[in-house]
């Protein structure tokens, strides 16, 4: 199984190159086959999650060809099956977006309960109501979601949350249903204003993504497009937040800064210096960091996708410090294992009270998740001595060359095949 190995104490300088968003290629690459016409996507992150969809189209009969590590031409005039079954596409979250797009083309869709992280309870009964309010007949059976209905039809969609996938869900089968479909509360992530737009350049006619109230007027058919992923925010956040932890000066390129201000906000607070410019953010810090107090909230708020990120950091910052996790109930797991590189949290509900502490001391810990992975590797990168990360296939379904982009910019890290590696790493940087 392999790992990082991780030595800390060394600043990040440097330029890292982020790429495209792994939330929003994935719903577009599901949208993709709601078109016969050939669809060409750039800027597609080349990590686990989108492979395994990728299979899981071609799986049902999808002409998939990759033209290079980030481009991608899919043709769904082959698909010959609607029911989309495997133990890989149970294992993450985004195989429900195929529900969406096959029922909006096909008007049926029989697709495996989704699988992904365990950071807490994320049910499909939204994107189900939202699909019954469509025309749709809905049922779970054998593991499968089957929707299938003989006309979808437009109509008014209230979201009882705030939901992402239910959000562009509904908005992938109200695109091919007959009139007006408006769905209100909706999520205004980034990533759902990227498949709106991608939906658009196909022929669809969808309105209001980015605000509360999308508005859609179902068409006949989709025609063939080429579009690019927007930048991942969240891998950004991520690059950003190692050289606020490690120390140093670091230039994040390829990022739309509109979509990092929560991150750049709560950065500033705890006291690094952030420069913007047209296309990149400039990350400059000297360690010290300081207290303050953090609540995820949907989008335009601070991302829960970044909230152990941000809680490593308060972890070694002066002072005591509060984390809120209002989105998901288990976002918490990673606790334990940053506690044993020094760590003094304590957990009480849904709030993580975080006592700064000197410096993180290195430790062999798992990541519990994708993103608690990441923010152990940057705890690895501030830790005195030789930090080891197990269970990195977490990591690899959603950062692509995470362990190389960071050498890039100096941090000492390698990945680990088994134990020779690992005591080769430690020898050379002891």
């Amino acid at each position: 199984m392999e790992q990082y190995v991780i030595k800390g104490g060394n600043p990040l300088n440097g330029e890292v190159e982020i790429g495209g968003a792994k939330n929003a290629a994935l719903a577009i690459l599901a949208a993709a086959i709601m078109t016969d016409e050939t669809v060409t996507v750039g800027n597609v992150p080349n990590v686990r999650d989108i492979k395994v969809l990728l299979q899981a189209i071609e799986e049902i009969g999808a002409k998939v060809e990759r033209v290079d590590a980030h481009t991608v031409r899919i043709n769904g005039s082959f698909i010959q099956n609607v029911s989309v079954d495997n133990e890989f596409i149970r294992r993450i979250r985004a195989s429900y977006y195929l529900l969406g797009a096959l029922l909006g083309k096909y008007k049926k869709a029989e697709v495996a309960l989704p699988g992904g992280c365990d950071i807490g309870s994320r049910p499909i009964d939204l994107h189900i109501k939202g699909f019954r309010a469509l025309g749709a007949s809905v049922d779970i059976a054998h593991g499968l979601v089957v929707a299938e209905a003989k006309n979808l039809v437009g109509t008014h969609i209230y979201l009882d949350k705030v939901s992402v996938g239910a959000t562009i869900n509904i908005m992938m089968a109200a695109a091919m249903a007959t009139g007006k479909t408006v769905i209100e509360n909706a999520a205004k992530e980034p990533h759902v204003v990227d498949v709106a737009n991608f939906l658009n350049s196909m022929g669809a006619n969808i309105r209001g993504a980015g605000t509360d109230v999308i508005r859609i007027v179902g068409v006949e058919r989709l025609h063939k497009t080429e579009y690019s992923v927007i930048p991942d925010q969240i891998e950004a956040g991520t690059f950003m937040f190692a050289a606020a932890v490690a120390g140093g000066d670091v230039l994040v390129k390829n990022v739309i800064p509109k979509h990092l201000e929560a991150t750049t906000a709560k950065l500033l607070e705890v006291g690094c210096r952030v420069r913007e410019f047209d296309d990149a953010v400039r990350v400059i810090s000297d360690g010290r960091l300081l207290h303050t107090q953090v609540t995820t909230l949907p989008y335009p708020g601070f991302p829960t996708d970044m909230q152990p990120q941000m809680a490593v950091l308060l972890g070694i910052a002066d002072g005591t410090s509060t984390v809120t996790e209002s989105i998901f109930e288990n976002r918490f797991k990673y606790v334990d294992e940053l506690t044993r590189m020094g760590a003094s949290i304590k957990v009480e509900s849904n709030i993580a009270i975080i006592c700064g502490v000197d410096r993180y001391t290195g430790a062999r810990v798992n990541a519990p998740d994708l993103r608690a992975g990441a923010a152990l590797v940057i705890a690895g990168l501030a830790a005195e001595g030789v930090t080891i990360v197990d269970d990195i296939y977490y990591i690899e379904r959603g950062y692509e060359a995470f362990e190389e982009k960071l050498k890039a910019i100096g941090a000492q890290i390698e990945k680990a095949a088994d134990e020779k590696d690992l005591q080769k790493f430690i020898l050379k940087v002891s």
